[in-house]
């Protein structure tokens, strides 16, 4: 077995008129995240960690924005279709850990379903994910309310030639 990381990042504007959905839960606040799918910041970086991870390019290249099948997609379906896609090159991911950066709305008691959503669609114990927020004491543009961005670092496992 040959370990491998991956980190991701993602960022979006926080905007009137849309829901705000972290973790695969929709969270009750005033604004939501601007995007072509539902904007879910959270999954989209754990999404490109895991496609580091196994060089397979990101989140952009594997789900388009120009593509009209993502329009308002649940990014709980494209974390999905991220673990088959790194089962059909052979890995499968052991943990992953991110953290949200946002000012608002306070996302603790969120937390644990979030969690347990992004274990079912990686389809490995709750134990295994982690996820934190925290704010940047009101610097900067998630400290003004404009955005919510989140980090992410995962650790996958597959079977192959590759030498250290």
């Amino acid at each position: 077995m040959i370990p491998r990381t991956g980190i991701g990042f993602d960022t979006h504007r926080l905007v009137p008129d849309r829901r705000l959905v972290l973790g695969g839960v929709q969270i009750p606040h005033a604004l939501g995240l601007l995007g072509h799918s539902d904007a879910d910041v959270l999954i989209h970086a754990i999404i490109d960690a895991l496609l580091g991870a196994a060089a397979l390019s990101d989140i952009g290249a594997l789900f388009p924005d120009s593509d009209p099948a993502y329009l308002d997609i649940c990014s709980l379906t494209l974390l999905e279709k991220t673990r088959e896609k790194l089962a059909e090159s052979g890995y499968s991911p052991v943990n992953c850990d991110v953290t949200i950066v946002a000012q608002a709305p306070k996302l603790a008691p969120y937390i644990g379903q979030m969690r347990e959503n992004l274990a079912s669609a990686l389809k490995m114990d709750v134990s295994r994910v982690s996820v934190k927020a925290t704010t940047t004491e009101r610097m900067g543009f998630e400290g003004t309310g404009e955005g919510i961005s989140a980090q992410a670092v995962a650790l996958i496992s597959g079977e192959n030639n590759e030498q250290f």
